[in-house]
């Protein structure tokens, strides 16, 4: 576990230039066209803190957190006009980024730093995976209150 801590500490302490790489690449995906609509500032105050406070999020923080701050991501991106599936992939691309940057900073060489390795990764993997599952509730939550003023109209006419 030691390794496995040393390791998001060092993402920790590398968090704004992983933000502006991050900044940098949904900018620049052909994937995300309708990221446009969210502010850049936004965008990168919202993954530098999940970088910065990867530790926390990983290992104290519990579902109940990530549940509530995904669901709340969701409905604000769905309130952008960002495609869920643009929403997904901005997730999948903050993971992708994360883990280059840890391919290239982390040497890893003895078979223990290696088991911390996958370590990380499981817990990054289970993190990255409810954010999705909690940030899709978000977003369709959000259509569908959107829409039910639209039904009850349309029930009572």
């Amino acid at each position: 576990m030691l390794l496995a801590y040393r390791l998001l500490r060092l993402v920790e302490t590398h968090s704004d230039a992983l933000a502006a790489g991050l900044l940098e690449k949904t900018s620049h995906s052909p994937l995300l066209p309708s990221y446009t609509h969210v502010p850049p500032e936004e965008l990168r105050e919202r993954v530098h803190e999940i970088y910065q406070h990867l530790a926390e999020w990983l290992l104290g923080k519990g579902q109940m957190d990530v549940e509530k701050r995904y669901l709340a991501i969701g409905a604000k991106r769905a309130h952008q006009g960002v495609p869920l599936s643009q929403l997904i992939w901005a997730i999948i691309l903050t993971k992708k980024n994360l883990w280059d940057f840890l391919k290239r900073e982390a040497v890893l060489d003895r078979p223990v730093e290696i088991a911390g390795e996958l370590e990380v990764e499981e817990l990054v993997d289970q993190f990255f995976d409810r954010a999705i599952f909690y940030a899709a509730v978000g977003y369709e939550r959000s259509m569908s209150d959107e829409s039910e003023p639209a039904r009850k109209v349309s029930a009572v006419g």
